[in-house]
């Protein structure tokens, strides 16, 4: 039922549906299912508003959740998943600083400001350390989204690159991830032996021709930072 629940329910019959909808979001979580958590979500969020208005008004411990902090955390990942960014932000709105201040919600804010400034590095590295399992459906995504970022700049900034240092800049362990990223996702790169053609080159441009990586970073980090502020 979407909605806010009926203002006369009691601590124990609000507990037990905000308990019941946790259980769904987790649920979905565990099934991988974007959709049902999405709708669980959707109807979890009133009685936890509910929960916190009345807890205000009468001082009392009021259909508390042991698992608030987790599930928030979780549907800050959705959004930032699902590129939801003002939603993301709208969200942080109504969360409390200690709230803020646990792992399950610090680590998704964490998150979105190494998008925001192109720290590549540290986001691949965050999404080894994830404060619960269940935060594991998003991690494949969201390093999809950052390899699809990189991707992307690189387009627009090059006409190529070597193979070896494009594994480095798309952040992968070994040429034959890329080269499978590039099957999957990049069809329109032309492979020229160990050289990468991002479009057709008709300034006869040579590999020695491509800036230092440190340059090629700094590069790509104003083009995302770019990006985000347009």
């Amino acid at each position: 039922m979407l909605g806010f629940p009926p203002v006369q329910s009691s601590p124990i019959h609000l507990s037990m549906a905000i308990l019941a909808l946790e259980l769904g979001v987790l649920l979905s979580v565990a099934d991988h299912n974007m959709d049902s958590f999405a709708r669980n979500m959707s109807q979890l969020k009133p009685y936890y508003i509910m929960s916190e208005m009345n807890n205000n008004v009468s001082g009392i411990s009021y259909g508390i959740s042991t698992h608030k902090c987790l599930i928030l955390g979780l549907n800050l990942m959705y959004l930032l998943v699902e590129n939801r960014l003002s939603e993301f932000h709208s969200e942080l709105e109504f969360i409390s600083s200690t709230e803020a201040s646990s792992p399950f919600i610090s680590f998704p804010i964490n998150v979105e400001r190494q998008l925001m400034v192109g720290l590549y590095d540290e986001v691949l590295a965050s999404a080894s350390h994830v404060p619960d399992p269940s935060y594991i459906l998003f991690i494949d995504p969201l390093l999809q989204t950052v390899r699809d970022s990189i991707a992307d700049c690189l387009e627009v900034s090059y006409s190529q690159m070597n193979l070896t240092d494009a594994v480095g800049m798309m952040k992968f362990d070994n040429e034959e991830q890329l080269l499978e990223y590039i099957h999957v996702f990049r069809e329109d790169w032309i492979l020229e032996k160990n050289i990468i053609c991002f479009q057709p080159s008709t300034t006869g441009s040579k590999l020695s021709d491509i800036p230092s990586m440190k340059f090629m970073e700094r590069t790509l980090s104003y083009a995302t930072e770019l990006e985000r502020i347009i």
